[in-house]
């Protein structure tokens, strides 16, 4: 229902008929960075975010824009813009508090955004609504100007996220389980350079040849090998015995191929000092895990994330009592995802848990490093 602002502005959520208007005032706000007309009717149209605007006498004076990450917590604040002749008149604050409302009743604990740091008015804003910066990103506007990244939590409980560990993009479809490595590798090691050529080099140790397509992706197996393989201590947690990825294979030639892959795997692992451990994975188990100082690359089914039936590696860096946060290392470009939707990622345990494992019967497996 539309709400009214102590000034007599309506709030209300965008229609079609209100794109004309929206882009008027994108035209006049931004010089840079503009959401396009047909952005903002993809945007009122798909049903991920959240478009509110101001109204004073039939005119449209204003409006925020969420993005949902699907699957997760996370909600972010895509872009807030007032007509410059409404200013003064607290319809930013407002439409920001009421964003927030909606976006806590739609399931969503945590709000991000970014802000150039010239912006000053914007900052204080966000501060005064209590949005703390967490990070900042070098040439991150069409200008190549930096961004600095803020967040807030919703939920009545605040929770620490620990932002202590790098987010890397994979740069190939196949390179998940690398992308991830490489982070963790980046905790333990800060003057490691994280290059694609780094991330080839992984990929080619892990990798199990094929898969249901395409490049092979790469198996706990041999995500493990090449975790303690550069002095990681690594403990390999798999629910079964079974060779990972083998049942999405048609081609009996691909299969094979991929057996011989893997037993060479299990008989490095075997002459090796990763510790291995037969188990379900799941929030608690984890948990465990990384209270002691460890983080996890975590097999997952990635349709929970973008519908993809795929299988996925995300790093996990904190459980907290209530959420699990992790990096994915799919940064979706073409889908206004930024590294902002993408690192810190919080879910609760029980959608966690769903996430976890992939294919019928469900192969579950993470790969738990730390440094020795």
């Amino acid at each position: 229902m539309p709400t009214t602002t102590p000034a007599e502005f309506l709030l209300r959520e965008a229609s079609l008929d209100d794109v004309n208007a929206l882009s008027n005032i994108e035209e006049a706000c931004f010089e840079t960075d503009r959401i396009s007309r047909r952005s903002f009717k993809w945007m009122i149209k798909r049903g991920h975010s959240l478009l509110l605007v101001a109204t004073t006498n039939d005119k449209l004076v204003g409006y925020v824009l969420l993005l949902y990450s699907q699957g997760t917590s996370l909600g972010r604040v895509y872009s807030l813009a007032v007509d410059a002749d409404y200013r003064k008149a607290g319809i930013a604050a407002k439409l920001m508090q009421e964003a927030e409302t909606q976006a806590l009743d739609d399931g969503r604990s945590f709000l991000r955004l970014e802000v150039r740091p010239d912006n000053v008015g914007a900052i204080k804003l966000y501060e005064k609504l209590g949005y703390q910066p967490f990070d900042i990103v070098t040439d991150f506007y069409e200008d190549h100007a930096d961004a600095i990244r803020m967040m807030k939590v919703l939920h009545h409980v605040p929770e620490v996220t620990h932002p202590e560990v790098a987010h890397y993009s994979q740069s190939t479809e196949f390179t998940c389980g690398p992308a991830c490595l490489m982070m963790a590798m980046k905790s333990v090691d800060n003057e490691l350079a994280l290059t694609r050529q780094l991330e080839l080099q992984l990929w080619r140790e892990a990798t199990t040849i094929f898969m249901t397509s395409g490049h092979g992706g790469c198996s706990p197996q041999g995500l493990a090998l090449a975790a303690n393989e550069r002095g990681l201590k690594t403990t390999l947690v798999c629910n079964s015995d079974d060779i990972p990825f083998i049942n999405g294979v048609r081609s009996e030639e691909k299969k094979s191929v991929i057996e011989c892959v893997h037993q060479d795997f299990i008989e490095k692992i075997a002459k090796s000092d990763i510790k291995q451990v037969k188990a379900s994975v799941d929030a608690a188990l984890l948990r465990k895990y990384l209270s002691k100082g460890s983080l996890a690359l975590v097999l997952i089914s990635s349709y929970r994330l973008n519908q993809s039936k795929s299988p996925h590696w995300i790093l996990v860096v904190s459980v907290s009592d209530t959420f699990v946060y992790f990096h994915d290392p799919d940064v979706d470009w073409d889908d206004n995802k930024s590294v902002t939707d993408s690192g810190y990622i919080p879910v609760t345990h029980k959608e966690f848990n769903r996430m976890i494992g992939y294919g019928k019967p469900r192969y579950q497996a993470a790969v738990i490093v730390k440094a020795k």
